[in-house]
């Protein structure tokens, strides 16, 4: 048999050319990594850690997905990550802004990689935007609402109109067996005369279990209003620093807009 002496083609794989997140993401969380996937920019790479926890409690497994975050963060390996996106605005809510303040700078000191919670992805997005006054739309309990409350009024912003989802019954978190069907119609009872008259900068879609980008496509402004979610501000502010530049208001805009991820939510989820 004739074999050709002509050199073969090798394939080489260029991954992440712009840089690796390392997603972290609570144990039961069906939604994450599904919108993480389809926000991530052509040329960004998306490995993910299980925040995991046996306690009963919910807020005993917030806190303890922050109190265990060197563990998890070690399974990672020597996997070149560019930045961990930390997709648990729960935990930011109970354990303070201070603590999380803290946690943020001595990850980034010991290991010399940028930590982005969900929760300051907001924060950045919502001073990017210049947005003091804010609407939440909550798939909470009344108590863990009011949890993200004080954190957002920790922050510095004015909680004006809060949107809460119905909790159905299920047999793990409530959040996770939320449709997008349910959040656009939270979504959707913002879109009032006394929101226009309220004075709101910026409506905030909670929690990183509840599927946005659907809502988000379809209405990403109520009135003159922007609209993110948890998950959207954090794969932004990720991509940013993955990419070496600051928050700006423009980059914003065009996410929330899917000038990027709408082809490609629209061509995967029809």
């Amino acid at each position: 048999m004739h074999r050709s002496t002509e050199p073969q083609p090798t394939l080489r794989l260029e991954y992440a050319p712009h840089g690796l997140m390392g997603l972290l993401t609570p144990q039961a969380n069906t939604t994450a990594e599904a919108e993480f996937g389809l926000l991530c920019p052509r040329g960004v790479g998306m490995v993910t850690a299980r925040l995991t926890s046996a306690r009963p409690g919910m807020v005993d497994r917030l806190l303890e997905y922050i109190r265990g975050l060197d563990d998890v963060l070690d399974r990672f390996g020597n996997a070149p990550i560019g930045a961990y996106a930390f997709a648990c605005t729960g935990a930011s809510y109970y354990v303070g802004v201070l603590a999380e303040d803290a946690l943020i700078s001595r990850v980034e000191a010991s290991r010399g990689v940028r930590l982005v919670t969900a929760a300051c992805a907001v924060r950045d997005a919502l001073v990017a935007l210049n947005a003091r006054r804010i609407g939440l739309v909550s798939p909470y309990s009344s108590d863990m609402t009011e949890a993200s409350r004080g954190y957002w009024e920790a922050r510095g912003f004015e909680v004006v109109r809060v949107a809460a989802l119905i909790q159905p019954e299920a047999a793990f978190h409530p959040i996770y067996t939320m449709s997008g069907a349910a959040a656009e119609e939270a979504l959707a009872s913002l879109d009032t005369p006394d929101t226009a008259s309220s004075g709101l900068d910026a409506v905030v879609m909670l929690g990183t279990g509840l599927p946005s980008l659907g809502s988000i496509l379809a209405r990403p402004r109520i009135g003159q209003v922007p609209v993110l979610s948890c998950m959207l501000a954090l794969a932004w502010r990720t991509s940013l620093i993955l990419h070496g530049r600051d928050p700006d208001a423009a980059s914003l805009l065009d996410w929330i807009g899917g000038g990027d991820w709408g082809p490609r939510y629209r061509e995967r989820m029809g």
